[in-house]
């Protein structure tokens, strides 16, 4: 979905243990003079994927073409700087929260009291609302996870934090395996009953970043149902069978679907698909991608009830990437794993509700497949 909310806010305070030192290199000082690091996960695969302790910013993903040639597939910027100056119009390899996608009315009610928000998106509240999850300095822990790398991230959301009841205590686990995959776990607590929705918002082009859109791509989304939308992209309260450009069911090429949502009108894709009833006990299949000219294929797996499709349909090639291409309409694809928007407002769906004493869990998996790993499985 399109990312509105102004990256800007205080930063909490980064402790990162001894061990870590040597796993991470300088990305530049925010405006506010903090410094900012980077941090590699590689496989014995090659793969390799970094991410920043400013937000806890994915900010590239480097995997093999059909001929083995390496390129990174996520969206993002060079520097701490940019991200700060930038990222508040995209939300690239940004954690969300604490609720990730749109509250009507920027209003809900939670065991009889009602908690109101300033609106940052039309009349709606986005992503919780500044200052976001993806604008402050998470804890990073470095882990070797057996024959896996990754990273543990840590947050502390305070009581009353965006306008939300509740201290909310998150941690974020990245994780590389040798199979190929970034693995997301989140666990969340709170002090209070609170909502919570918690996603990622990278975008991905299998031809490499800053390589033109993605409207090539090949795209299956494993869900039979959407969420109805308005205009402003918030959900109406009916859910419906998908039909015409929103039947992802089989694959199809996303260009096709653009081209069809945008005669009716709308921009492109920002649609929330329906995936189960509730959270699922382990990861599943939620969506897949192909892109044809490289053969590069990449595969969703999440335990949430609900992914966000969104073709990056406010990129107008004003900025660019680490590759130094400016980022086109279309130029990116957002799979955002999740509970449906405004779910608060409908007792009906899946709650989002986290109270004292429960522990909120969720994964989501991105596997990333090309020809040669195919012929082999």
């Amino acid at each position: 979905m399109r990312f509105s909310q102004i990256a800007t806010g205080t930063a909490l305070v980064v402790a990162i243990a001894p061990a870590v030192q040597a796993g991470r290199v300088g990305f530049g000082r925010t405006s506010e003079g903090r410094a900012a690091h980077l941090y590699t996960l590689t496989n014995k695969n090659g793969m390799v994927v970094r991410f920043t302790d400013y937000g806890g910013l994915i900010t590239e993903i480097d995997t093999p073409d059909r001929i083995g040639k390496r390129a990174n597939v996520a969206l993002g910027f060079r520097s701490v700087g940019e991200y700060q100056a930038r990222n508040g119009l995209y939300g690239f390899g940004s954690p969300i929260g604490r609720y990730a996608n749109r509250i009507g009315g920027a209003r809900f009610t939670l065991d009889g009291k009602t908690y109101n928000f300033t609106p940052n998106n039309g009349p709606n509240l986005l992503h919780g609302g500044p200052p976001g999850y993806n604008v402050r300095f998470w804890r990073v822990a470095m882990k070797p996870f057996g024959i896996n790398h990754g990273a543990v991230l840590t947050l502390t959301s305070p009581d009353g934090d965006q306008g939300f009841p509740g201290t909310l205590r998150v941690r974020m686990t990245y994780t590389l395996t040798e199979n190929n995959e970034l693995r997301i776990d989140y666990r969340a607590t709170t002090t209070k009953p609170t909502v919570l929705n918690l996603t990622n918002h990278s975008y991905f082009n299998l031809a490499g970043e800053g390589n033109g859109d993605v409207g090539g791509h090949i795209v299956e989304i494993r869900a039979s149902d959407v969420a109805q939308t308005d205009k402003t992209a918030l959900p109406t309260g009916r859910i419906v069978p998908v039909s015409g450009p929103l039947d992802l069911r089989s694959p199809h090429v996303l260009r096709d679907g653009i081209d069809a949502l945008r005669a009716a009108g709308l921009g492109g894709y920002d649609t929330p698909y329906v995936l189960a009833n509730a959270p699922r006990r382990t990861p599943e299949l939620a969506a897949r991608v192909t892109e044809p000219t490289s053969g590069r294929m990449m595969e969703v797996y999440t335990t949430e009830p609900s992914v966000q499709v969104y073709t990056a349909n406010h990129l107008a090639g004003i900025d660019k990437g680490p590759s130094g291409q400016p980022y086109v309409r279309y130029g990116g694809l957002a799979l955002e794993t999740q509970h449906l928007p405004d779910s608060p407002n409908h007792p009906e769906w899946p709650t989002t509700v986290l109270r004292p004493g429960q522990v909120f869990r969720s994964t989501t998996i991105y596997k990333f497949v090309t020809p040669v790993d195919r012929l082999h499985n």
